[in-house]
């Protein structure tokens, strides 16, 4: 993987909104590396090389929309394929603290990604989404992505992010497989480890309930054998020759 490319919008008003996830991403994998990113004019970017695999780190400031002009420009002038190029970007299609990785796919109406698909004349770029939600129409997703996720929507997001980062090594190594393997396993393993909603079949029954099962549950008792004694004595009584007596 030679280049790393994060999405979103440049300036403080829209820092901390839905639409700036792979800018999160990026941003924290270089402080995480001590790789100094650095606005370049000619990109239209901030850029910045991450020194122990070589990958180039790009931030697009033109704004989500025309995202692809910036990768393009670098991308052509270093020569790096599609399928070298790693993009993080916000996912409407997955809830707060999921990430994927794919490579590419339909783009879901996401601008920059439309946008990056037309410069580079492919959609064979690898994807890492980062989930935050849907607003529920369609109508909303604008605003919805415009804005600031909630205190526990962000927090979602930073995990899985964390998670994210993670297995970045791998990727940038050229083991995107692994990368994808690792991430998914690791999500599942904290869903697991998640406290589970109480079992409602492990609640006691309420009264009524009890007893009706109570009920079903009562074995039927056999007829008492006094019942037939009776009915055989009184046969002896006014039939004279029956029982034993009538067999010989």
């Amino acid at each position: 993987m030679k280049l790393v490319v994060g999405l979103g919008n440049p300036g403080r008003k829209y820092e901390g909104t839905r639409h700036n996830a792979g800018f999160w991403l990026v941003e924290r994998f270089a402080a995480q590396t001590g790789t100094v990113l650095r606005k370049d004019p000619k990109f239209q970017a901030l850029v910045g090389r991450h020194e122990p695999s070589g990958a180039w780190l790009l931030l697009p400031q033109s704004y989500m929309n025309p995202s692809g002009r910036p990768i393009q420009m670098l991308a052509s002038f270093f020569k790096i394929a599609p399928a070298e190029i790693l993009v993080a970007h916000d996912e409407l299609d997955f809830a707060p603290g999921v990430s994927r990785i794919k490579q590419g796919g339909g783009i879901a109406g996401h601008n920059g990604l439309k946008d990056i698909s037309a410069r580079l004349g492919s959609h064979d770029y690898w994807r890492l989404r980062i989930g935050i939600g849907h607003p529920g129409d369609q109508q909303g997703v604008t605003d919805f992505v415009l804005h600031k996720p909630t205190q526990e929507e962000r927090a979602e997001i930073d995990a899985a992010i964390g998670r994210a980062l993670e297995v970045l090594p791998l990727a940038l190594a050229g083991d995107l497989q692994g990368a994808m393997l690792k991430l998914h396993t690791q999500e599942v393993a904290e869903q697991a480890e998640r406290p589970k909603a109480p079992d409602k079949a492990g609640k006691p029954d309420k009264p009524g309930k009890a007893k009706k099962a109570a009920a079903a549950r009562k074995v039927e008792k056999p007829e008492k054998p006094e019942k037939e004694s009776s009915f055989s004595a009184l046969l002896k009584k006014f039939l004279p020759g029956t029982g034993s007596a009538r067999k010989k």
